[in-house]
């Protein structure tokens, strides 16, 4: 598996269409800062080009058709696209792509047909009896006119909606049908969470199944992307992800790499949720983001002993893709839970310092946010920390978490190169004696977080008091390492 992901975009990345020609400039740089994949946004059409991509319109248009106002999506054209890819691959960097079959937004034509009003808050629960609604569910996208595929949807592919134009009503309807209802194997917040958002897709109907089979393989041959990240996994069925999943894994091979979004704290539930799809989902570790900005909210009081109890990295690592903030959790979105400014160092210490988890760098803290929230980048911080990872985050790791505001950890090497020492304090100044291993025994000690000037001479039994500075992280190794 790669070393390092990074998420390439923020909901506020420009909207200019630079931003395939941008990752194509960018691709060496990013392989020399110790970025292995990037997560790319959605690359279909949306509702125009300034549509970050969740507003899911056409599948198969990748920025090749005049849609919806545009040729190119908010990112570029597909030829800039698959040009990206093929420099990012060259650079041996692998792309994933971030796939959105929950739902379809911005459709062609009305239609008419029977639906039930459901409770906001209890979605099994009917508040109206069978009605007449018409809202937006047909799309046959004539910009496209049927090249790769002439399937045309209809409202009897779909679950819900959230509209209906002949009251002018905004509530949540049930679609009725023969056998039609809410998928299963969705969350059962909201009784059941199968509706998020625009026309829900019906996963149990046999040609929605086929299509996107269909278009599943076509993307993965037309972009030769290595992997998927799974867009809002809380609220597709279980079984048609697990399907789907063996139908790509069946076609490309474990190598073929799948991620999700399940934003769920409940440790039960995210177990629950990687049995039934047997394993082959790895999934981001939201408990892990949630503990990160307790602890930024906490002025000092969280005790850090706790930040990985219950995380999906502590239960099962090899399933764990660790991240700081993403764009639904930046200021002012959906999932609105930032990490404060002050804690993101320590933040990506305890993704990118620890040996297990897959880290997922973020491009808002990397290279800034630029929406009504705004974010100086992080680029120099960040590079730093990915060049101490990449010569001396290996081997043994021993954990010093023994003090509510003061923990550290040590990874052994057992390569010609130095330990690495981290301590992290979230109150005051502050020092803790940890081992490093008797060969590192004379050795002086250096904080490559560049807060500390002093040196750690490690004694004869391989042990180093180290310090950090009040709410901050420091990362120490051998002088002598540094110089080979």
């Amino acid at each position: 598996m790669p070393d390092v992901m990074m998420q390439a975009f923020e909901w506020d990345t420009p909207a200019d269409g630079n931003f395939y020609k941008n990752l194509k400039k960018n691709a060496k740089k990013l392989k020399e800062s110790g970025i292995d994949a990037l997560w790319l946004p959605p690359m279909c059409k949306g509702g125009g080009d300034q549509d970050v991509g969740y507003g899911i319109y056409d599948l198969w248009d990748l920025g090749e058709f005049d849609q919806k106002g545009s040729i190119r999506t908010k990112y570029g054209t597909k030829k800039e696209l698959l040009d990206a890819i093929d420099e990012l691959h060259k650079n041996d960097i692998r792309v994933y792509a971030d796939v959105v079959l929950n739902h379809k937004g911005n459709a062609d034509f009305e239609e008419e047909f029977m639906a039930r009003m459901v409770d906001q808050n209890n979605r099994e629960k009917d508040v109206s009896g069978d009605i007449k609604i018409k809202a937006w569910t047909g799309f046959d996208f004539p910009g496209r006119a049927g090249k790769y595929s002439d399937f045309v949807w209809h409202y009897y592919h779909f679950s819900g909606v959230d509209y209906d134009s002949n009251t002018g009503t905004k509530a949540i309807y049930r679609i009725l049908g023969d056998g039609k209802y809410w998928d299963e194997g969705v969350s059962h917040e909201k009784g059941n969470f199968d509706y998020l958002m625009n026309a829900d897709i019906d996963h149990n109907h046999p040609e929605v199944r086929e299509e996107i089979f269909k278009w599943v393989d076509w993307f993965m041959e037309e972009t030769k992307v290595d992997g998927f990240r799974y867009d809002a996994l809380k609220h597709i069925s279980e079984n048609f992800i697990y399907d789907l999943s063996k139908h790509i894994m069946d076609k490309k091979g474990n190598d073929f790499y799948l991620f999700g979004e399940y934003w769920q704290y409940d440790e039960k539930k995210i177990d629950g949720y990687l049995d039934d799809t047997d394993w082959k989902i790895d999934l981001f570790d939201v408990p892990l983001h949630f503990h990160m900005e307790e602890a930024s909210k906490s002025n000092g009081s969280y005790d850090m002993r706790n930040i990985f109890n219950n995380t999906i990295v502590e239960r099962h690592p090899l399933q764990a893709v660790t991240f700081v903030d993403n764009h639904d959790s930046q200021p002012g979105q959906s999932l609105d839970s930032w990490v404060e400014d002050w804690f993101k160092e320590i933040a990506y210490s305890l993704i990118l310092f620890r040996k297990d988890g897959y880290p997922c760098i973020f491009a808002g803290d990397y290279y800034g946010l630029k929406g009504q929230v705004k974010k100086e980048p992080l680029k120099d911080m960040i590079d730093n920390m990915l060049s101490v990872r990449i010569k001396y985050s290996f081997g043994e790791q021993d954990d010093y978490f023994d003090n509510p505001q003061v923990v550290g950890w040590v990874r052994r090497t057992d390569k010609d190169t130095s330990s690495l020492a981290v301590i992290i304090s979230i109150g005051d100044m502050a020092e803790k004696q940890m081992f490093v291993g008797e060969e590192e025994a004379g050795k002086n000690y250096v904080d490559l977080s560049g807060k500390n000037k002093n040196k750690v001479t490690i004694d004869e039994n391989g042990n180093g008091m180290f310090n950090v500075g009040p709410g901050s992280v420091a990362y120490w190794v051998s002088e002598e390492s540094i110089e080979k």
